[in-house]
């Protein structure tokens, strides 16, 4: 028994949020006097971790039922499942292989609407790395993404994407790595997105070589890297093809014991959910800090802002700004009663100046949560 209880562990969590724009809806749209919600979230769930032998195996299953007060139509049963076995052979090669299941709201930035819309995504990989010398491994991975949505106009986003990668880092005695790694991501959309009478094809191929760095620069500052040049061709129109600098870097800074930095900077693709266009070139910058109060209270501040420039399609034209800017702030504490038992409260705010022409609306959002968990 005390082998089970050492690698299961049950929770369970109910939270409480209220939104003051729930759907995302701009400030001058006729018919939605109502914008406000409070929903009701209770999760239960376990997570697992058991050795076998050399190897690990490690998830977590979570279920959760949400209910909205106004907007009861929105109501759905939420799905969380995970699963990672962490594999060595020798003294020499190891890897990951493993997936996920997540099931849930699709979030209202892209496409608002009050009817529900479950996203569902699933996601297999396979990596392993070889360490031919003290100081250098090569890797390589296979990933793949699935999504697909409920709502029969969403239904032009689900799309699956491959991604295949290698690559070779320098892992010195300091404990950082760098390294250089090759990637091909393939997307594949399953249905066509059709503007008018014009259909979209909106397959593409992107190939990728950037630096993949983790650098220990002292042991209060960590800076992480996967950044360099990005190539997107899309299957059938050149005229959408799109190629520069890409990727995201992470800056780690505990100055203090009770107080830690994080700061972001990224440019890199990614998909929009709309029904008008599928993706767009996103850059953007974050910074967030943590304060250990005491030893039961921690307080947490983040605030992020970001630009989004969607491509032009041929044959279609737009008018306006190609682009839409979000600011959003969130501030947190967090009070760990025992152990096992969390509480917590969180406030936020976020902005957006939509482009029109682009499917994206102009808005503003404000709204807190309280939450409560407790592990077994």
């Amino acid at each position: 028994m005390a082998e089970i209880s050492d690698t299961v562990h049950p929770f369970v969590a109910i939270g409480y949020t209220y939104d003051d724009n729930l759907l995302r809806l701009p400030d001058n749209i006729a018919g939605f006097d109502q914008r406000s919600d409070r929903a009701t979230q209770a999760q239960a769930g376990l997570i697992f971790e058991r050795p076998i032998g050399r190897q690990r195996l490690t998830g977590s299953a979570k279920v959760s039922r949400v209910t909205f007060d106004r907007f009861d139509q929105l109501d759905y049963n939420g799905k969380d499942f995970a699963g990672d076995l962490a594999w060595e052979l020798g003294n020499r090669l190891r890897g990951n292989v493993g997936g996920t299941y997540v099931q849930t709201l699709t979030p209202f930035t892209d496409f608002s609407t009050s009817d529900r819309n479950l996203r569902t995504q699933r996601r297999v990989y396979a990596n392993g790395a070889w360490s031919f010398h003290p100081r250098w491994q090569a890797r390589s991975g296979f990933y793949r993404n699935r999504f697909d949505y409920e709502l029969e106009a969403q239904r032009v986003n689900n799309r699956q994407e491959d991604l295949a990668e290698a690559g070779v880092d320098y892992v010195p005695p300091s404990g950082s790595k760098v390294g250089l790694v090759v990637r091909r991501l393939k997307g594949t959309y399953l249905n066509p997105r059709r503007i008018g009478n014009i259909a979209i094809d909106d397959d593409y191929t992107q190939d990728e070589l950037k630096l993949n760095v983790n650098w220990l620069y002292s042991g209060v500052t960590q800076v992480s890297m996967l950044a360099g040049y990005a190539k997107r061709k899309h299957e059938l129109s050149n005229t959408r093809d799109a190629s520069g600098a890409n990727g995201r870097v992470t800056v780690r800074w505990a100055p203090f014991n009770k107080v830690r930095f994080t700061g972001d900077a990224w440019r890199e693709f990614s998909a929009v959910e709309s029904t008008v266009i599928s993706n767009s070139l996103n850059k953007g910058g974050s910074v967030g800090a943590t304060w250990d109060i005491s030893a039961k209270v921690q307080a947490d501040a983040k605030y992020r802002r970001e630009t989004r420039e969607f491509e032009e399609i041929s044959g279609v034209v737009f008018r306006g700004d190609p682009s839409d800017h979000t600011r959003s702030a969130t501030l947190g504490l967090t009070y760990a009663a025992t152990r096992s038992i969390q509480l917590s409260v969180s406030a936020f705010r976020e902005r957006r100046d939509g482009s029109e022409s682009f499917g994206t609306s102009s808005y503003r959002a404000n709204g807190v949560s309280i939450n409560a968990s407790a592990q077994f």
